[in-house]
């Protein structure tokens, strides 16, 4: 069947006639043309300048869109934990002595741990599986040992050095953490009037030269000069820097020094700084520990007991006088020392106060809390040596406590300086582990413990590693490892103050921010 034709619908309704439109006067006849076409100019800028907001606005509506649609995961409100995957550390050498390394055991697989020559060569050795240690004696040398680690290896590695001199002008027992590069350093010890030498060890392990400034403060005050500036330190090499013996270690001013706070501060890259003490011919020999940065409330845990002097270090950076309320905590509880509640220790300054007569002989802490920051540490010596220590953060949530090297008689320090606390302690070697020692620690008290090498494997001269867990729920530990060897006036040892082994990094917030689209 055809479609039906429909009708023109212009022959059913016919249109109105519309009037003509009004002819308008052209526009060049009523305004000048050069400004016509300026004008003309002008709108096309504007037009242009509008379009380019639009694609602006377009690119971050863009932008913000692929943000939203690509982060992994919405960010949590204080950042996240992740787990260390790369360290590098610095032993101090030169010396000779043994290295050793413990890592932590860990479920996570992968990764490389290597000793080397700072200035470069073969591996002294390597390990690839987690919760191993090794152990390996050096000779006397100029250079240092860096040890760097990747992937699971990384996360609560520690190393130590140490040295045994049984006779001799150097006769003691030292040790040192192997430390991490930083921007700044502090130690508190002894100045050149108590020691014949300070040695500073500077190393960089970067591939760019670093300047190193060496400031200095004494029981007297600051020690203002020009010398100890802009030390330079080449890539990959370790510059020993007499303190008082040159222009780089102070000069001639810091000589008359008894006690000395000393701050390695870079102003172009990084090292790791290394102090030697060197007491006096069979007086002792040491590593001074690296301090925490100043704070107002610290702890100085690992005071040894037994018989000898015993000091307290306090160093204020400041120029303000500080007033520090002080306590002397042992197995027996917490009291202040000499009956003196209060101390005032002038600003710039390092203050010495004898602690022996409230130790007794005990092994002990003290705690420090002070109106403004302060850096402390003691200084100790028994039969023929001598050994130093510094405050730490307690052990816990940031990781757990890690020795390398428990060799000779080796004890732990533990101090609980307000909550009661619970730790575990295992040791292990190459032929195993121990099953884990539960330690109580009753708040505000000191409990010292003797280690044992696990299995029985008690071979004089041997060594293995000790990890401190605290248990869930624990109040604050700080901690510290005693290794000594020989009696009465033989006695050698050395102090080794316990941080947290590093196992995570805190990784900082992600959000829907210009910020997080920015790169840093």
């Amino acid at each position: 069947m055809k479609a039906r034709k429909l009708p023109n619908p212009r022959k059913l309704v016919k249109a109105p006639k519309l009037p003509k439109a009004p002819k308008l006067p052209n526009p060049r006849d009523l305004v000048n043309t050069d400004e016509l076409v300026n004008t003309d100019t002008l709108l096309r800028l504007v037009g242009m300048r509008y379009a380019s907001a639009a694609l602006m606005l377009v690119g971050v509506a863009a932008l913000y869109g692929a943000a939203t649609f690509s982060r992994p995961g919405d960010a949590e409100a204080n950042g996240r934990e992740a787990p260390v995957t790369s360290a590098v550390m610095v032993c101090p050498g030169h010396e000779g002595g043994r290295l050793a390394v413990q890592s932590l055991a860990s479920s996570r697989k992968g990764g490389r741990v290597d000793m080397t020559p700072t200035k470069g060569g073969s591996a002294l050795a390597s390990m690839t599986s987690p919760g191993q240690g090794w152990e390996k004696d050096t000779e006397s040398g100029d250079d240092s040992y860096t040890l760097r680690a990747t992937g699971a290896m990384a996360a609560g590695l520690e190393a130590e050095q140490t040295t045994y001199e049984d006779g001799g002008d150097d006769r003691g027992l030292a040790g040192a953490r192997c430390a991490t590069p930083a921007t700044d350093q502090w130690f508190i010890g002894p100045g050149p009037v108590a020691a014949d030498e300070l040695d500073l060890y500077l190393t960089n392990v970067d591939s760019q030269p670093a300047s190193v400034d060496v400031i200095a403060l004494s029981g007297e005050g600051p020690l203002d000069t020009i010398d100890g500036r802009g030390t330079r330190v080449e890539p990959y090499t370790t510059r020993v820097v007499k303190i008082g013996g040159s222009a780089e270690g102070l000069g001639d001013v810091v000589k008359s020094a008894a006690d000395l706070a000393l701050r390695v501060r870079t102003n172009g890259g990084r090292v790791t700084a290394s102090l030697r003490v060197r007491a006096g011919e069979k007086k002792g020999i040491e590593w001074l520990p690296r301090s925490p940065a100043p704070a107002s409330s610290v702890v100085v845990p690992g005071v040894p007991g037994g018989p000898g002097k015993r000091r307290l270090l306090i160093s204020v950076p400041g120029e303000a006088d500080a007033r520090i309320r002080a306590q002397v905590i042992t197995k027996d509880g917490a009291f202040a020392p000499q009956g003196q509640d209060v101390l005032d220790a002038p600003g710039k300054t390092v203050t010495s106060l004898a602690i022996d007569g409230a130790l007794v002989g005990k092994a002990g802490a003290v705690r420090l809390v002070a109106d403004r920051p302060i850096v402390a540490g003691f200084a100790a010596d028994r039969g023929a040596d001598i050994a130093y220590g510094t405050s730490t953060p307690p052990l816990g949530g940031s990781g757990p406590g890690i020795v390398a090297d428990n060799r000779f008689d080796s004890s732990l320090v533990l101090t609980a300086p307000s909550g009661a606390a619970t730790v575990e302690v295992t040791t292990m070697n190459a032929t195993g582990k121990s099953a884990p020692q539960v330690i109580e620690i009753p708040a505000g008290r000191t409990v010292e413990t003797a280690l044992a090498a696990p299995n029985g494997d008690a071979e004089d001269g041997a060594a293995y590693g000790v990890v401190i867990v605290p248990k869930a729920g624990s109040g604050p530990v700080h901690a510290s490892r005693t290794l000594s060897k020989g009696k009465d006036d033989d006695y050698l040892f050395t102090v080794l103050p316990i941080t947290p082994a590093a196992t995570t990094v805190h990784l900082p917030d992600t959000a829907d921010t210009q910020g997080a689209l920015t790169p840093g």
